[in-house]
């Protein structure tokens, strides 16, 4: 029953975010456009700014991926494991506007803030409970808005806006997400800003933060999860 529960809500997601692609990709100008890795390829066609395999060439393996519904470990300092799946692990993607993340919460698991530079994302809870939000840009005052989501439950988080998820039950969560680009991008928050490399010069952090300089120095040694 849960698997059935977790395919319809998987379609759900899809359809979603299919909706919203006129705000983020381009649209295709034709089927698919398998993406190719070897661009020195003999079947290598460039179409849409990708090189891409010849169309007769393409099977069903280009649009597949695997086991999903298989859970994920959450055992690192954030206690959260995103699974995307975007064009750089099923190229069938390109060109499609869309991409999916499978996401995974120990209790007390976060995934940070963070933002996507090229898309929207539509979210559904799985299991468990989740807190989630989203604060606006500058101009609008920098309002939260946020939320708590059990099962079957769903929160759109607009294009480019921080926004975050933590889990408040006392067991596992799993949550799926639907966003409106092939390849919609992840900024961390914290680790842009704290782990770059090479790190920005304390003297912009500290001030920006109003903190002192051996806090930014303590944070710019942490280790900075790359949950994306």
């Amino acid at each position: 029953m849960k698997g059935v529960y977790l395919l319809i809500s998987t379609l759900a997601i899809l359809a979603s975010a299919t909706f919203l692609v006129s705000a983020s990709d381009p649209g295709p100008l034709q089927d698919f456009c398998v993406a190719l890795n070897d661009t020195k390829s003999a079947e290598a066609v460039f179409v849409n700014g990708k090189f891409c395999k010849d169309p007769k060439l393409a099977n069903a393996n280009d649009f597949f991926f695997p086991g999903l519904q298989n859970p994920r470990n959450t055992q690192n300092s954030l206690g959260s494991n995103v699974t995307a799946v975007n064009v750089d692990n099923l190229l069938g993607l390109n060109t499609l506007g869309i991409s999916l993340a499978r996401i995974d919460f120990a209790p007390n698991g976060l995934n940070p803030p963070h933002t996507h530079p090229r898309a929207t994302e539509i979210l559904v809870v799985l299991e468990g409970t989740l807190y989630v939000g989203f604060v606006t840009s500058n101009g609008d005052g920098n309002r939260l808005f946020t939320k708590v989501l059990n099962m079957g439950d769903v929160f759109v988080f607009p294009i480019g806006l921080i926004h975050f998820q933590l889990n408040v039950g006392q067991v596992n969560a799993v949550a799926f997400a639907g966003l409106s680009s092939q390849n919609p991008g992840v900024i961390t928050i914290a680790k842009a800003v704290f782990g770059s490399q090479p790190p920005i010069n304390p003297d912009v952090l500290a001030k920006a933060f109003q903190v002192d300089d051996n806090v930014v120095d303590n944070l710019q040694k942490q280790f900075w999860y790359d949950n994306n």
